[in-house]
């Protein structure tokens, strides 16, 4: 059976969810090129992989390298992918095997019927710790059952383009030469940003396929910890800023979805500054808007007349509690972490 997609997995001292996550891939590996990638870690994530390995050693592939960060680990596995399409799966979060089955079956009828996509979405799902309730990320504003453009990507603030939700034509990677920064947290959104701008043909197909675990203390995502890795968060948000200006034409369909991709990023890192509450973190932010000042300045007029711009710009300290008082609401309403 053809091999169809390459799904890499990286894990740093991962012990306690590696085989949940590679577990839920092996229901179909038959189809698929299974890369592990072993980040540096202390604990018994590179022997877990390695059992992997020994068992399925036409379907699965370990990596042992020393600690490079989530960027390092894509960087490297690029280099080993042989199948048509390439997924990222987070070590703490793992596919529905039924979707999984689904989604191989539709990359099976592409490569019968000589079609080939840019880019494939699915929904994901926010599957929070102690949560009864699951929210799934669903992409309803796009077309179904066939290929489309930027023309008729119009997506709402909850639903903007996450690594969870993408697979890549490998192609689409190679032409955009992606090489990540290492040691850096937040480079997922590099990730799905710069080779957008090879993307011509998109498929939306509606199905549950990722498990997104969150909700945990320690996890980048966290409120606290993003806080305290801000400095990260705001070097990708620059490179964002810096990549829109100097190869994105902002009149078109595409530019439209990126400049709002980087509207939501550039709110995120604002946000998570305001909530800081202290004179060190909102100097931080008035940096990050000076920055986009200076280095994009139609972006930045175009920002700061828009809804989010304004709101997190709001003036003295009741702006800035009505602007972390909203978050909180859409923080309740969409379920993020």
């Amino acid at each position: 059976m053809k091999k169809l997609l390459t799904i890499v997995v990286p894990a740093f001292n991962s012990e306690d969810y590696l085989e949940r996550c590679v577990n839920s891939l092996l229901i179909e590996k038959a189809r698929l090129q299974i890369i592990l990638v072993d980040d540096g870690s202390k604990d018994r994530t590179p022997e877990i992989m390695d059992q992997y390995a020994r068992q399925f050693p036409s379907h699965v592939q370990t990596i042992h390298q020393k600690n490079k960060g989530h960027g390092g680990v894509i960087n490297a596995a690029l280099k080993y992918v042989n199948c048509k399409y390439l997924k990222i799966v987070d070590s703490d979060d793992w596919l529905d095997f039924v979707a999984l089955k689904k989604l191989l079956d539709l990359l099976e009828r592409f490569d019968k019927e000589n079609e080939t996509v840019d880019m494939l979405i699915c929904n994901y799902m926010y599957d929070k710790v102690n949560a009864v309730h699951k929210k799934i990320i669903r992409f309803t504003t796009l077309p179904q059952n066939c290929f489309f453009g930027w023309d008729q990507v119009k997506l709402p603030i909850d639903q903007y383009l996450m690594i969870h939700a993408i697979i890549y034509r490998t192609e689409v990677l190679i032409k955009a030469n992606l090489q990540l920064p290492e040691h850096i947290f937040y480079e997922d959104n590099l990730y799905v940003f710069e080779p957008l701008i090879y993307v011509n043909k998109i498929y939306y197909f509606d199905i549950n396929l990722y498990h997104y675990y969150i909700g945990r203390s320690d996890q980048s995502v966290n409120e606290n910890v993003m806080l305290k890795r801000i400095d990260q968060q705001l070097t990708i948000n620059k490179m964002m800023i810096i990549f829109y200006k100097n190869n994105i034409n902002e009149n078109t369909d595409l530019g439209r979805y990126m400049r709002d991709y980087l509207k939501i990023i550039t709110t995120i890192s604002s946000i998570i500054l305001i909530r800081g509450n202290s004179n060190y973190y909102l100097n931080l932010k008035d940096e990050l808007w000076q920055y986009l000042k200076v280095n994009d300045p139609l972006l930045y007029k175009n920002f700061k007349n828009t809804l989010l711009g304004k709101g997190v710009n709001l003036p003295g300290k009741l702006g800035r509690e009505i602007a972390s008082w909203v978050y909180s609401l859409l923080h309740k309403l969409y379920g993020f972490n």
